[in-house]
């Protein structure tokens, strides 16, 4: 099963919006990433849950303690009792009423965006998971422009084998280890991508999945200097907190 096509941009890296553009707005809901998109990003990453309806849901930890001020569980919540909580307030009262956004929702609000898509896990992967954000990719016919990732190797390869059609990256903790780790499920996996820690990704390594017909996507990015140096380096794709800054960073490394 050969690697599906990797979204691209012609002669540079594309800038995605670490769950939108965090730094300004808060994570994973539209008001970041309708943000990011105004600041000239290709697009955003965003994190998926399944709730305990069933519905791929937009939010980035298991329960909704940090940034819905609830000790709801994604996992076993109805759609409903999350959609009752304000997951913008704790940024500002100029955000106050953002809610948890379904992926569905979010394809639709943003039909020209690049959509990375993390599929989340805890110890125990929850293989519906890769089912119902198939499904979601298919009503939406986002498949081209869309690119599923995860840490879990387990839930990228179930995904992987239901949509071969879509690009998928195999995300890479930090450390050398987790290079060696993530060296061996690329034989098994044959992801179209390594999502590499910024930590990790020298322009050696850059180079040499390159060359294995990798493409690498690099978090997370602010530092501008450093987005210059990914974009030279051949990366396809840097995510950032601040995508705006990161935008300019490749266009005055690229040209473009």
């Amino acid at each position: 099963m050969s690697p599906a096509d990797y979204p691209s941009t012609p002669g540079r890296p594309l800038v995605l919006g670490h769950r939108g553009a965090s730094a300004d707005a808060p994570e994973n809901t539209l008001a970041a990433f309708r943000m990011a998109m105004e600041q000239g990003a290709d697009g955003f990453e965003l994190d998926v849950w399944r709730c305990g309806t069933g519905e791929a849901v937009v939010i980035h930890d298991a329960d909704v303690a940090r940034t819905g001020q609830s000790p709801r569980r994604v996992a076993t919540a109805p759609l409903a009792r999350l959609r009752e909580l304000d997951v913008g307030r704790w940024r500002g009262e100029g955000f106050a009423g953002e809610r948890i956004p379904t992926l569905a929702e979010v394809l639709t609000a943003f039909p020209g965006a690049v959509v990375n898509v993390e599929l989340k896990s805890g110890r125990i992967p929850d293989p519906g998971l890769a089912v119902e954000v198939v499904r979601t990719l298919r009503q939406h016919g986002a498949e081209s422009r869309v690119i599923v990732s995860s840490f879990a190797v387990s839930l990228l390869g179930a995904f992987r084998t239901l949509a071969p059609d879509v690009a998928t990256g195999l995300l890479v903790e930090r450390g050398a280890l987790a290079w060696a780790r993530a060296s061996l499920a690329v034989r098994a996996l044959r992801p179209s991508a390594l999502h590499l820690p910024r930590t990790l990704a020298t322009d050696e390594r850059i180079g040499a999945c390159s060359r294995d017909g990798l493409a690498v996507l690099v978090w997370t990015v602010d530092e501008p200097g450093e987005v210059e140096r990914l974009a030279r380096a051949g990366a396809a794709a840097v995510v950032s907190n601040r995508p705006g800054v990161a935008r300019e960073a490749v266009r005055r490394a690229t040209g473009r």
